[in-house]
């Protein structure tokens, strides 16, 4: 038996800058981008990893929410408390240029872990934060 992550969800607030951050910043590849009444979800992805995607959604989507559920959510993305994702590159310091470089909001620059992997951390246009671990 094989089993693997096929997709990861994470919330955008804005469609075009997260486009623009996962495609032209992180180089992810377009996999899909669907449009429904005025809500929009992106699939991206790394080039070389056709089955792992990460699908950004509009949060709170989900019609039996309430207004004051949804402004919940809204204000936990902000703060990049509400959902994470790990990435990792052969490339760390190289990435973080890049991302500082393109306006990323850095929240810890690469560092070496007591745990032994070294890291850093940004958040996505919505707030999400995205932390990346050097490959060893």
């Amino acid at each position: 038996m094989t089993i693997t992550i096929q997709y990861a969800f994470l919330p955008h607030t804005d469609g075009e800058a997260a486009l623009h951050f996962y495609r032209d910043v992180l180089g992810f590849e377009v996999r899909q981008d669907v449009g429904y009444q005025d809500m929009r979800w992106i699939t991206v992805g790394p080039p070389n990893q056709p089955g792992t995607s990460i699908v950004l959604h509009p949060p709170a989507a989900d019609p039996g929410i309430t207004d004051d559920e949804r402004r919940t959510i809204l204000e936990l993305i902000a703060k990049g408390t509400y959902t994470s994702v790990s990435l990792a590159t052969d490339d760390l310091d190289g990435l973080f240029q890049r991302l500082e470089a393109a306006g990323a909001d850095v929240v810890q620059e690469p560092m070496d872990q007591d745990w032994g992997v070294r890291d850093c951390a940004f958040r996505d246009p919505a707030g999400n934060q995205i932390r990346i671990n050097q490959l060893a």
